[in-house]
């Protein structure tokens, strides 16, 4: 109550009381995380940022680009999928035009710019760059883009970091089943080897995938991404096993061909909501926590990262019985081959982690509404979030910044310190507005869990993405939740880009290399050139 008092001693019609008041709320949310001596009496973080940890902001090419039919772009599934189906989103909306960075990519990089950052990650659209996913026709117009937007990003001394594919697969390959095909893998590692010769000589860290989990599960189990195939427990395994062996394919393809000329990095980006068990003192919770956070996370990380390779034996035992107990004559979810096993294992050279909430954990075999055979079903797990954690925004994005250091120790716990960790993206969302404290607390209390995993825990910690530079299409829910540092005036032609108050706290978290929890309270002072 002592912090809330501070942040009440302005009227909160006034932009500095409310500020004070997210002061006292950022501060009030640490204590009741039992955390004490966190901050100096200037309020600056006890723990600070290495001079060489790598601070970024991410996007993805067909959440802001625009310019879909533009420049002989190929369609991607989103675009056929969306304009097939125009209710798909919750607003109706598409992604023809988005941010249209695509025209104003020199606008973006000034406001990366403006933050104080060097390192800006973003995707390439595969359709831009192979009109029809195969690399026998390449668009010179694509690769003219990119190269321009990459050169430019390094005149002002920002370093791209890549991602080959954030879900915007080309029709023509999604009309062959997608990753539910194993023929994609050889188009992956084609389309990889392009990009690679073309780019490779200025694009020192690369992504192979992102959040492969959430595009399978969603996408191929689920209808709440394209190309919603509703093939749950047999597509979206199928899925997750030929993204894994993509990957595979392409680092092995960069580290024997490319990396020992183009000196560069390549990775993966996985994504993992922390579990929490809902009732610590009972087994059955707890067990049911670590099963979540297995068969969602450990099924992508564990092929890669740890010292045995394949799947998790929880994840392989369990979706076999279950899918013996179904009557299927084999598992679901496909076998490695000892050759396999052996080219995933040790494929990335970080761990790219994509975290936004936590959810409790407790144990349920089933439930209404479950499709079976499902990876909901074979999870076994009812996810909730206590009421009591804020919710500025989408539902699904509930605030509880423990969680992102206990996520960030499973991690080190299950796959050691030798591969470091970079955080490719974590953010919140809400609806709108300049005036976005809710964002601002996020950040401090999220990065200041992140100093805690990295001094107090032993971490290897290395980068940290903020997402997103700015309000963009956000998938299912179209341009409803803002995600951005910076407001974008979708009603504008020119989509106009401000900067947010989490632009200028973000910026001042750059520059200190500290957390500064009071910084909120002195932007009206601030003398901050962001646009």
């Amino acid at each position: 109550t002592h912090f809330l008092t501070i942040g009440l001693e302005r009227p909160l019609n006034s932009r500095r009381g409310v500020a004070r008041l997210a002061t006292g709320l950022s501060l009030w949310c640490l204590l009741a995380q039992g955390v004490s001596g966190y901050v100096d009496g200037s309020g600056l973080s006890n723990y600070s940022f290495p001079d060489d940890f790598i601070f970024g902001v991410a996007t993805a090419a067909f959440q802001i680009e625009g310019a879909w039919n533009i420049g002989n772009k190929g369609e991607s599934m989103w675009d056929t999928y969306l304009h097939k189906h125009p209710n798909f989103t919750v607003d109706g909306s598409n992604g023809d035009v988005a941010t249209d960075s695509y025209h104003k990519y020199k606008t973006d990089i000034n406001c990366v710019k403006s933050l104080g950052l060097k390192y800006y990650r973003m995707s390439i659209s595969w359709p831009r760059i192979l009109p029809q996913g195969t690399d026998n026709v390449i668009n010179k117009d694509g690769v003219r883009y990119y190269r321009t937007l990459f050169k430019e990003l390094l005149k002002e001394n920002i370093t791209p970091v890549v991602t080959l594919f954030h879900w915007d697969l080309p029709t023509p390959l999604m009309d062959l089943g997608g990753w539910s095909n194993p023929k994609i893998i050889d188009y992956f590692e084609d389309y990889a080897k392009v990009a690679f010769t073309l780019f490779g000589d200025i694009i020192k860290l690369w992504s192979t995938m992102n959040e492969p989990h959430q595009h399978c599960s969603n996408g191929y189990g689920g209808d709440n991404f394209v190309p919603a195939m509703m093939s749950g427990g047999v597509g979206e395994y199928l899925c997750a096993h030929y993204m894994l062996l993509a990957h595979a394919r392409a680092y092995h393809l960069y580290d024997k061909s490319f990396r020992p000329h183009q000196k560069g990095k390549i990775g993966i980006t996985l994504d993992a909501f922390y579990a929490e068990p809902k009732d610590p003192t009972k087994q059955s919770d707890r067990d049911a926590a670590e099963r979540y956070l297995q068969m969602h996370l450990g099924i992508f990380a564990h092929p890669i990262y740890s010292s045995m390779g394949d799947y998790p034996p929880l994840v392989r035992e369990r979706i076999n019985n279950i899918s013996l107990s179904q009557g299927f004559t084999r598992s679901r979810l496909p076998y490695f081959t000892s050759s396999e096993i052996d080219l995933l294992r040790g494929s990335s050279d970080f761990f790219g982690l994509n975290h936004y909430t936590t959810y409790l954990m407790s144990d349920m075999p089933m439930l209404q509404g479950w499709r079976v055979p499902s990876w909901d079903h074979d999870t076994g797990v009812l996810l909730e979030q206590n009421p009591l954690w804020p919710k500025p925004g989408a539902d699904w994005l509930a605030v509880y910044p423990a969680g992102f250091r206990k996520v960030l120790n499973w991690i080190t716990r299950n796959y050691g310190t030798r591969i470091p960790i970079i955080v490719t993206e974590n953010g919140v969302s809400d609806f709108g507005g300049l005036n976005d404290y809710a964002r601002v607390s996020y950040y401090n209390n999220y990065l200041y869990q992140m100093l805690l995993a990295m001094y107090e825990d032993g971490c290897n910690i290395q980068g940290y993405f903020a997402w997103t530079l700015m309000d963009d299409f956000e998938w299912k829910d179209g341009y409803t939740v803002k995600f951005g540092l910076f407001h974008v005036d979708f009603n504008s032609t020119e989509r106009t880009r401000i900067p947010k108050l989490s632009a200028f706290n973000y910026a001042e978290i750059v520059r200190r290399r500290r957390i500064n929890f009071k910084y909120i309270e002195q932007i009206p002072k601030a003398h901050i050139n962001i646009l």
